[in-house]
């Protein structure tokens, strides 16, 4: 049997291997997936919230070696990584309770009730930036809606998965949760076969892919894809808060987020002492390896990632961009925190997701200037403006799913992760984004 190796980004040597999953098994996943999912969608909202609470404990003693793995297989600092397994593990309470509370029964008038049955079988494919957090967010709630799951991770992070995978399968009933390990080719294989919904998150263009594939059986779908996200920095903002905002969300993960903030527009008026700030905290992060103490900007996930950043780095100063901090020509696997200043609509880091530690600046005179030019993309997951009493207005302007006024996106606890244009098809979190991994049923009598 073919095997999938997993390469550590710092040294690109091997760290690990899975099993490849070959496009003829599906076949025997889709029949073990069905079988569960039958008697499972038996079970009450509460039996199915238990089951999944005692899954998530035997996390707990796996913790430690999680986060490491995360760090070792795409290189996220190990601080960030005991973050994202932590809040995974605690999920479990919460999410689990507020997913079940959006799926209880309704009653609308003396004879009517909305209920939400489950939908099925959902492949669920997720990224290798947040390997836990993301499958997560989509996973308890595609369970809790009483549907089995096929998990294709990203190729990238393989251990991680199935570490996860494993750890809940000594709980759940045998066939629920299945993995599915590979590329594309496995991954389009899958939104093939015959499953009934596709929770996705990763890029535009394989968005794209993904929904024409799934047209032909009407697939359910829910998509999150990408970001190019805009800030914008007015006259009368807190210029030092808005600067360390500006930083901390360019370089969290290395960049490699997609609500990070990819471009920045501040009023002329205050530029300069923008600038100097950004450049002040900017100088304070540390690249290097992951179990270095002190260590915030991690190597980036692989060559070709790596590539795709300098690439857009080398197009912005050959269009006239100045570097006030780094350079376009890092050698692997580090790219070192940059700030670009000059940026205009013709350079890549405009119209592009970076997905990398730059920030990128241009000055404006106009606050419309800056609003057209924040909305001048396909793009539209997060947005930010930093101000003060006209800040709100300009907010209400932007054409994005979350928008932060002085603070990032996302919003409270309970608030749906949701982009606009073409960062998202349907959403997820809140009780609305729950009930989109279930069946409305109106039953009257």
């Amino acid at each position: 049997m073919s095997r999938l190796i997993s390469y550590d980004p710092l040294t690109r040597s091997a760290i690990g291997d899975v099993a490849l999953t070959e496009a003829a098994q599906l076949p025997e996943l889709l029949r073990q997936a069905r079988l569960a999912q039958t008697a499972w969608a038996v079970l009450t909202l509460a039996q199915r919230q238990q089951q999944l609470r005692l899954a998530y404990q035997c996390l707990i003693p796996l913790q430690d070696d999680l986060a490491k793995l995360i760090s070792r297989e795409m290189g996220k600092d190990l601080r960030r990584a005991g973050y994202e397994v932590g809040g995974t593990i605690h999920s479990a309470a919460y999410l689990t309770a507020e997913v079940g509370a959006a799926l209880a029964s309704e009653l609308i008038g003396p004879d009517t009730q909305i209920q939400y049955r489950p939908l099925g079988v959902v492949a669920l494919i997720s990224p290798w930036n947040y390997p836990l957090a993301m499958a997560n967010n989509l996973l308890i709630p595609a369970l809790m809606a009483g549907n089995s799951v096929i998990l294709k991770p990203s190729e990238e992070t393989p251990l991680v998965a199935q570490k996860f995978v494993d750890a809940l399968n000594t709980v759940l009933p045998a066939g629920l949760l299945q993995i599915a390990h590979g590329d594309e080719k496995i991954g389009q294989a899958l939104v093939q076969a015959d499953i009934n919904m596709i929770a996705f998150t990763g890029s535009m263009a394989a968005g794209k892919h993904i929904m024409a594939n799934a047209a032909a059986g009407l697939k359910r779908l829910v998509m999150e894809l990408g970001g190019n996200d805009p800030m914008i920095v007015m006259a009368d903002a807190d210029v030092d808060a808005a600067a360390r905002f500006a930083v901390a969300s360019s370089f969290e993960n290395a960049g490699q987020m997609c609500t990070s903030t990819e471009r920045i527009y501040v009023d002329a008026g205050i530029a300069r002492q923008f600038e100097e700030r950004v450049l002040a905290y900017a100088r304070q992060y540390r690249v290097g390896p992951w179990d270095q103490p002190g260590v915030n900007i991690g190597p980036v996930v692989n060559p070709r990632q790596h590539q795709h950043v300098l690439q857009q780095l080398q197009d912005a100063r050959a269009k006239g961009a100045q570097f006030l901090l780094g350079s376009d020509d890092y050698v692997l696997p580090y790219i070192q925190p940059t700030v670009v200043t000059g940026l205009t609509r013709e350079m890549q880091l405009e119209q592009e997701e970076t997905f990398g530690p730059v920030v990128a600046i241009s000055h404006f005179q106009h606050i419309q200037e800056a609003i057209q030019r924040a909305n001048e993309s396909d793009y539209g997951l997060g947005a930010v403006v930093f101000g003060g009493a006209g800040a709100p207005e300009v907010a209400q302007q932007l054409e994005a799913g979350m928008v932060g006024i002085n603070q990032g996106v996302g919003g409270a606890g309970g608030a749906p992760w949701v982009g606009a244009k073409h960062s998202g098809y349907g959403f997820h979190g809140s009780a609305a984004g729950h009930r989109q991994f279930a069946q409305v049923r109106v039953l009257s009598q």
